[in-house]
């Protein structure tokens, strides 16, 4: 199984650079840390999963620093940090995740 996503700040209409992007993994009642990464250049994070060991099935949470991100650019934001999870039934299936972002509101659903 493989996790990605891609940022776009749809404000400025391009990719959204820089953006600390936390992946985690719900374990009963609580939610582990599975990987750190930052978008590149074009907003993306080709692979938010580790290679090893094989990713399962299971309820995962995409959190995304927004209000860090448009700090830097000297543009006030109504959110701190996105979250969005999502549930990962199929481990031979790949999850794209796109976030379609501006200060005061933001968009995502499933990519290919």
């Amino acid at each position: 199984m493989t996790i990605s996503t891609h940022v776009l700040d749809v404000s400025l209409g391009r990719p959204a650079p820089s953006i600390a992007v936390r992946l985690q993994r719900q374990e009963g009642d609580a939610w582990v840390e599975v990987s750190r990464h930052t978008t590149d250049a074009d907003g993306r994070v080709p692979a938010l999963l580790p290679a090893d060991p094989p990713a399962s099935a299971g309820v995962y949470r995409l959190l995304f620093d927004a209000g860090v991100y448009f700090s830097r650019r000297g543009s006030q934001s109504f959110y701190s940090t996105i979250p969005i999870d999502i549930v990962a039934r199929d481990p031979a299936a790949h999850y794209h995740v796109p976030l379609l972002l501006s200060p005061f509101g933001y968009s995502t659903y499933r990519g290919t």
